[in-house]
């Protein structure tokens, strides 16, 4: 029954910094392991940016745009173009 008292203190710390506390929990961004696996979310890959040029030509799909997502997988980015996992 300790999660009754937990809640409401979260809340009304929540509340007390702004939202802070839920929105960095909301914020936490999945590493992949390989290309095939963010390719399964991701078909194009993932930019850092929508500026981002492909390096390597043509693409079957666009890329998905987030920052946050691609620091978290530039490992994947073999051509360090700023695309992770283009198809």
């Amino acid at each position: 029954m300790m999660t009754k008292k937990v809640i409401p203190i979260l809340l009304t710390a929540s509340l007390v910094f702004g939202g802070s506390l839920s929105a960095s929990a909301a914020e936490k961004v999945k590493t992949y392991k390989n290309c095939t696996a963010l390719n399964k979310d991701y078909p194009g890959g993932v930019a850092k940016d929508a500026k981002v040029k492909n390096k390597g030509g043509k693409t079957k799909h666009k890329p998905f745009v987030s920052k946050e997502l691609y620091e978290a997988n530039k490992k994947s980015d073999r051509d360090k173009d700023g695309i992770a996992c283009e198809k």
